[in-house]
Order: C-alpha cells, then structure tokens, then sequence
C-alpha cells in the first residue's frame, strides 16, 4: 500500500478545532470502562487485529444501535455521546482519499472474518497497519448497517501525542468500578 503524498496529507490535517461528537453502542457491563477499547483488542474487529485496542463509534445515534446489535437480535446495550477532539483520521468515505491509498470503495465489503478465519491477514487490517504507521488515529467508514451512517474506528487515544475522547455524562451517572453488576 503506498502513503499518502504530503499534498493530501495538508487535506486530512489539521485536526478541526471542534470536536466530532460520536455514539458508542456497548454492552452494559462495561459502563466502568466506557473508552477501554479492550473487548475490540480481545476478540479484533474490522479496523483492528486481535490484540490492538479499538473505539468503534459512530457519527449518528441510530448507526451505533444498527451497528452494535449487526441487525439481528436486539442485545441489551448502554449508549454514550462521546467528543473527539484533534484527531488525524483517514476518510475512507471520500473516494479521493481511497484513490489516494491505493484503494477502492471495496476496502468496505472486505470480507474480514472469513480471511481471519483462513488464516490471511484482512485488507482492512492491512491498511489498519498501514495508517498507523503513517500517524493517523483511526478512520472514518461507511456504516455496514446503517446505509448513509459513518462510524469511526478509533486506534490512539488519550495518550501521549495522541488525540482527546470524552465521555459526556454530566451528572456523573456512569459507574466507577464493576461493584455494580456483583
């Protein structure tokens, strides 16, 4: 896969100065933890191989319950608005983008799990890669269950160099510690 020519690297920099509101859709559980990343580090995901900790959010509340439950049945989950402030993140919905990477709308209908599953390393784990090493955060992508839906998939966060994600609870409803599901 190539890098991004520093022409359009000035095109996905700077980071807007506002931050992105998103929704995450996760299971209850884990309202302690609401920006660990780890169950997406656990078991991979599209944008992300087993062991590389993840936030899949998304742009629209109604996309984060569509891709959450993945259209079948409709598991218990808690929802949170997030902010996302300075973050350097590939659009893969924009198609310049993806001519820029080397890549095609197809990076979206890449059958992940089915390459995992025979042992080949997916597309989108490759360009995954491929982005982290160029210093970007995460990307944005269609929605696979919310036709017209974006979501993000976030690999750095609040971390040294990397960029600010909130939780917005402001009357501090969300649990500490998991003493409440004992």
């Amino acid at each position: 896969m190539r890098g991004l020519p520093s022409a359009s690297r000035s095109k996905l920099e700077p980071p807007p100065a506002e931050p992105m509101p998103l929704w995450r859709a996760f299971v209850p559980r884990w309202a302690h933890v609401p920006l660990s990343g780890e169950g997406a580090a656990r078991f991979g995901g599209r944008w992300n191989p087993v062991g590389v900790p993840t936030i899949y959010a998304a742009r629209e509340l109604s996309s984060a319950w569509a891709e959450y439950n993945q259209g079948f049945v409709q598991h218990p989950a808690l929802i949170v608005r997030l902010e996302l402030y300075d973050a350097r993140l590939a659009d893969l919905t924009d198609t310049n983008v993806l001519a820029e990477l080397g890549m095609t709308d197809a990076i979206h209908r890449c059958e992940w799990r089915d390459d995992l599953d025979r042992g080949a390393v997916p597309q989108t784990h490759k360009l995954q890669a491929d982005l982290s090493a160029q210093e970007f955060h995460g990307v944005i992508y269609p929605s696979f269950m919310s036709p017209g839906g974006t979501c993000v998939a976030l690999w750095r966060w609040n971390g040294v160099g990397a960029p600010r994600l909130e939780v917005i609870d402001p009357e501090g409803r969300l649990p500490k510690s998991p003493a409440s599901w004992l």
